[in-house]
């Protein structure tokens, strides 16, 4: 757990990639970082993970091209945390 916890960190500190999206919106992973523990492990997500997901609802189609944080954004647990937030999963 603590591994997969560094290697999101390391990821999204190295793949920081500050883009403007419509609606003011800046797309950038490391604010998904409240949602670690809740991704990497069966944690709940906290208020915070919740609203940093709805805000970077607009951003998921990009993280999600990118092949350094498919693996995370995808995976089965972040799916489950956007879902517990009501933010509904994209389909790009």
């Amino acid at each position: 757990m603590k591994t997969a916890h560094i290697a999101l960190c390391t990821l999204v500190v190295l793949f920081v990639a500050e883009v403007q999206v419509s609606m003011a919106v800046t797309c950038s992973p490391v604010q998904l970082s409240s949602c670690v523990s809740a991704i990497t492990s069966s944690t709940p997500p906290s208020d915070l993970c919740c609203s940093k997901i709805k805000e970077q609802k607009p951003c998921l189609c990009q993280y999600l091209k990118n092949p350094n944080l498919k693996k995370f954004v995808d995976s089965p647990n972040a799916r489950k945390v956007a879902s517990t937030c009501g933010t509904p999963f994209p389909r790009c």
